[in-house]
């Protein structure tokens, strides 16, 4: 070995750092971002993001600008900054699943205090079995290179006569071939085990291969290869997901306990159990908060828990603002570095570069610099983490107590980690301490956590540095500078054999990747149905211009003068006098909505200046343009395209139901933001993404398919009961409109249904069972409840207690209004026959019927339609 200081120099450069690894930083300048985001870093080397990342300026902006804006209330309420706040955090789940790439079919996620609260969850709710006759019971397995708060389930698992079962890294596999060996009672064969492992060690970033899910769930891997009974697997992906991305699909582990702030830096103190859904039927829990029953008896021991799984666990109120800081944090680390394979990618190069070089260094006498603590040599992403363990060593061979090095680190304002990292099974197999060396340590007064870096000359811990998305080239050139200058013996040798192979090896960017599977294109339109379309301008419609007859032609007349179709959710109508019909209502109603920047839905009822925004659809353009007072026009294509169905799909939720969407892009998103005044954008219903009806499924009908509307597929009002409505509110003494106005065709507004019919009975609507319109059959399927959307002004945006106030005083207390109608398949004549005797069966008399064609038709004879 010769003196190479001038080469060291040279390494340190980011050229250096280029000609071996190619990816550095996300499409900008690594030190701009720091500039930008992370001002408070200046001059500070951080080197613990194992410990907690740190968070960028603008998450805790957006953060602030969205808390500054919105009142959220207790999501166990039911008032409108309640529900904001559940809508919100609901959409926080759905986001967190996402980036899992899972689904709420598949996995739920409650919300805990942290990782370590995860885990006691699990310890506390697991169905254990304890040893009893010919059943040996449950095992509780960990691998020993896990975190403490993995291991202290067995002081759950113990008292219960639980067997305990550590298992070393090298026995999972080594072991995998003795599945045939085992023999046990038919009694253990749905006996519960658990077994426990990180997906990444946080003591030496190694990262166990994520395949040990399905292998020790199929009893393929050791220790289930020799235990019969049900296998779970509980994943700890607390170090694994600040750096690394996770498939849930491709690795379904039944229990990954997380911690946020490892994530995204801020919030502390939030975490969560995703559990899938078929593990999560088997946990029982014993105590019961706030929020987690469907009813108690203070009297008696009577208690029933809510039968959602998410509401059974998480006791009292959530930590909702912290839970709503998640969405700015996913949406600022998207914007900031595109992916997790990204950030993958870019802190496993720095690590690997920092490890090639100390891994180099050694004493003028030729003895290393560094005894690295790590089973591989930073080969390959997918099996390195961004972490690297080590103690120093003098030019004697002797360890530099982790403490020493910890003070001179602070005074170059580098910060890392010190200690045994609570995980003291990495730390004894790496370092070689023996359990009674454990024991005598504590005997000499070193406890987890102190600054007793050495007993008896040998080491207590070690020294940890990791690396987040937001580090930097100079983060490792500081570090290694820190290192010559401090601890090495002079001159500073290199061992330029190791460095040439470890510089020439090829490493593996990567083998694992979180992209979602793309969706193909689909249709809304079926094939074969022409798109006829004219817009009406509105106006009241004569009662001459559609007659509908009840069964027996008795001569009572019925009148539909409207048909109306809502584009955008909550916007105003688009009134037109023929439609086509597709399955899932009239095309195009409600197959775009308005969400905030947390993807939750903004209805009139929380921003009412949303009935100000007129949408108008063009066939001869195919798009859609949009009007609103004050702003330019603004146009967008009625299809989605392919490529914006795999960049822009995002999830929202409408009535409870999780709706999956397609982000209309940017131009539209500022339009609507300038109008309303608040962050917002315009999302449409994934045409592969079929919804169906609630209502109506308790008469054993085939659920039909929903666009983005609340309830049903058509919405009926009665002319004659709005009537009623209207002189109600004209005749009250006592008026509280404050000086509104009401009209016939503003009260038909204010409701905003589909088809309006003028009847000859107040609410007779409300008694029929089945609506014929041409050939097509359609099911009344329940009333519509109305709430405080009715009180909108759909001309102005203003809010008025009519006509809610009078609605409920003359309907006795009820608050229901027009009737919902699903669309009914075909049936054979007999049937068809027997559905018109009924005397609550309407039929619409369409002379000028089109069977070919499914199209509403508003003419002079009235609405056209056939299936």
């Amino acid at each position: 070995m010769e003196s190479y200081s001038s080469e060291f120099a040279g390494l340190c450069t980011f050229e250096s750092f280029k000609g071996n690894w190619p990816h550095y930083g996300f499409d900008t300048d690594q030190r701009e971002l720091i500039q930008r985001e992370f001002t408070r870093i200046k001059d500070i080397t951080y080197l613990d993001h194992a410990g907690t990342t740190l968070f960028p300026e603008s998450q805790i902006r957006k953060f602030y600008e969205d808390i500054s804006r919105n009142v959220y209330g207790n999501p166990h309420s039911h008032n409108p900054s309640s529900r904001l706040t559940h809508d919100t955090v609901e959409s926080v789940r759905y986001r967190i699943l996402e980036h899992f790439n899972t689904s709420p079919e598949e996995y739920s996620v409650i919300f805990t205090a942290g990782c370590t609260a995860a885990l006691k969850l699990v310890a506390d709710s697991f169905p254990w079995v304890s040893a009893h006759g010919n059943c040996s019971g449950s095992w509780f397995c960990y691998l020993t290179d896990n975190h403490t708060s993995v291991v202290g389930i067995r002081g759950v698992t113990g008292p219960k006569g639980v067997k305990t079962v550590p298992v070393s890294p090298q026995e999972v596999e080594a072991r995998a071939r003795n599945n045939q060996t085992s023999v046990s009672t038919g009694h253990e064969c749905s006996v519960p085990h658990l077994f426990c492992y990180p997906a990444q060690s946080n003591f030496s970033g190694r990262k166990y291969p994520l395949s040990y899910v399905r292998g020790v769930q199929s009893r393929h891997l050791f220790p289930a290869c020799e235990h019969r009974g049900r296998w779970f697997v509980l994943l700890d992906a607390a170090c694994f997901i600040g750096c690394s991305p996770l498939d849930l699909k491709q690795h379904p582990a039944d229990f990954v306990p997380i911690s946020f702030y490892k994530m995204f830096g801020f919030p502390t103190g939030l975490g969560a159990l995703l559990v899938r859904n078929e593990a999560a039927e088997l946990l029982r829990k014993g105590y019961f908060g706030g929020g987690t029953a469907a009813a108690y008896l203070v009297g008696e021991d009577y208690f029933v828990p809510k039968s959602n799984v998410v509401s059974r666990f998480e006791d009292g109120t959530i930590s909702f603002l912290d839970v709503i800081s998640l969405h700015h944090g996913f949406d600022t680390l998207h914007k900031l570095t595109g992916s997790m394979v990204n950030i993958q990618l870019h802190t496993f190069g720095l690590a690997r570069y920092t490890y090639i070089i100390l891994s180099c260094l050694h004493h003028s006498n030729g003895q290393p610099v560094a005894q690295i603590y790590c089973d591989n040599e930073f080969e390959n992403a997918a099996d390195q983490g961004a972490v690297l363990n080590f103690n120093l060593l003098d030019c004697h061979g002797r360890v530099v107590g982790y403490s020493q090095v910890d003070k001179m680190a602070c005074l170059f304002s580098i910060h890392m980690r010190t200690g045994c990292f609570c995980n003291t099974g990495a730390c004894q197999a790496h370092l070689g301490i023996s359990n009674q060396e454990m024991k005598r340590n504590l005997q000499a007064g070193h406890v987890c956590g102190d600054n007793t870096d050495m007993v008896d000359g040998h080491p207590t811990g070690s020294v940890r540095i990791s690396f987040g998305y937001m580090s930097t080239f100079e983060d490792c050139q500081s570090f290694l500078k820190f290192v010559v200058s401090c601890f090495v013996d002079k001159p500073l040798r290199l061992d330029q054999e190791r460095l040439a192979r470890l510089r020439s090896a090829a490493p593996a960017e990567a083998t694992v990747s979180n992209e979602l599977t793309s969706v193909p294109n689909g249709r809304t339109i079926p094939e074969g149905i022409d798109l006829n379309i004219s817009p009406a301008p509105v106006r009241k419609a004569s009662s001459t211009e559609a007659v509908l007859k009840t069964e027996g032609n008795s001569g009572k007349a019925h009148t539909l003068t409207n048909i109306f179709i809502y584009p955008i959710k909550s916007c105003a109508a688009f009134e037109v006098t023929e439609w086509p019909m597709v399955l899932q209502g009239l095309l195009y109603d409600r197959t775009w909505m308005v969400v905030n920047e947390n993807g939750v839905c903004l209805s009139q009822k929380r921003e009412p200046k949303l009935c100000l925004i007129h949408p108008h659809i063009c066939p001869a353009s195919n798009t859609l343009r949009l009007q609103a007072p004050g702003m330019d026009p603004i146009t967008l294509p009625l299809e989605a395209s392919e490529e914006n169905l795999v960049l822009r799909k995002c999830q929202s939720k409408v009535c409870g139901d999780r709706v999956q969407a397609v982000d209309c892009g940017e131009r539209v998103s500022v339009w609507l933001s300038k109008f309303l005044g608040k962050p917002c954008c315009l999302i449409r219903q994934n045409p592969d993404f079929s919804r169906d009806m609630k209502m109506g499924q308790e008469q054993g009908l085939c659920p039909p398919a929903l666009s983005l509307v609340n309830e049903a597929q058509f919405l009926l009002i009665n002319r004659a009961s709005v009537a009623l409505l209207m002189d109600h509110i004209v005749n009250k003494h006592d008026s509280s409109q404050n000086g509104t106005s009401f009209d016939m065709l503003q009260l038909v507004h204010r409701f905003r249904a589909n088809l309006v019919i003028s009847g000859l009975e107040p609410f007779e609507e409300e008694d029929w069972s089945d609506v014929k319109i041409g050939g097509a059959l359609f099911q009344v399927a329940g009333r519509c409840g109305r709430c405080q959307m009715i009180g909108i002004d759909q001309a102005s945006g203003t809010r008025t207690q009519e006509p809610l106030r009078s609605l409920s005083e003359c309907r006795n207390g009820k608050v229901t209004f027009g009737v919902y109608l699903l669309h009914l398949p075909k049936r054979n004549p007999s049937s068809h026959g027997t559905m018109q005797s009924r005397p609550s069966h309407i039929v619409i008399l369409c002379p000028h019927l089109q069977p070919s064609c499914d199209t509403f038709h508003k003419t002079k004879v009235g609405l056209l339609s056939s299936s």
